[in-house]
């Protein structure tokens, strides 16, 4: 997979967590639940070009696990495994 993100664009892998009830069942994948909100970066674009000429610098970069809007991101499927695209201001906070 060679994908490259444009301008202020960043290439996210979902992360889902394990979900585990009070009486300790695991819940599938499957199972019907809402998209995950968190992500690792994956690939970081450029910047978004300012009015100066200069692009803007990113705050995230490769490998970073990030936390995202849930309907911001665009979903992509590439070599069978899921995607998500989202602009930076779709990235809430960076998790450490």
């Amino acid at each position: 997979m060679n994908i490259k993100p444009l301008s202020d664009h960043v290439l996210i892998e979902p992360v889902s967590n394990e979900e585990k009830t009070k009486a300790g069942i695991f819940l599938p994948q499957s199972a019907d639940k809402e998209r995950p909100e968190q992500g690792k970066v994956i690939a970081v674009g450029p910047g978004k070009m300012q009015k100066t000429g200069k692009r803007s610098e990113m705050e995230v970069k490769e490998g970073d696990k990030v936390l995202f809007t849930k309907y911001g991101p665009s979903e992509i499927k590439v070599d069978g495994k899921e995607y998500l695209i989202a602009k930076q201001d779709d990235i809430l906070a960076i998790l450490s």
